[in-house]
């Protein structure tokens, strides 16, 4: 799934480990959401909503992702 993790993280001049210190994950987990290789459960989707200010809605690119999984179901 597609997120804005590294860019918000970026521009807040944060560390993977700086921010997976603030969400109670390891860094590793940050790593892995920001390669697109693991999706955060909610409660972390939100907790690193919250540290960045925006909606989960948002850092989730959840519009996107749902239009990119409807057209793949389209094509079956």
């Amino acid at each position: 799934m597609k997120t804005r993790v590294k860019e918000l993280r970026i521009k807040a001049k944060l560390t993977q480990q700086q921010l997976a210190d603030m969400v109670k994950v390891s860094s590793r987990t940050i790593i892995s959401i920001e390669k697109e290789q693991y999706n955060p459960s909610l409660m972390l989707a939100y907790r690193m909503a919250k540290v960045f200010g925006v909606t989960v809605e948002e850092l989730c690119c959840l519009e996107e992702n749902m239009e990119l999984e409807d057209n793949k179901y389209e094509d079956l």
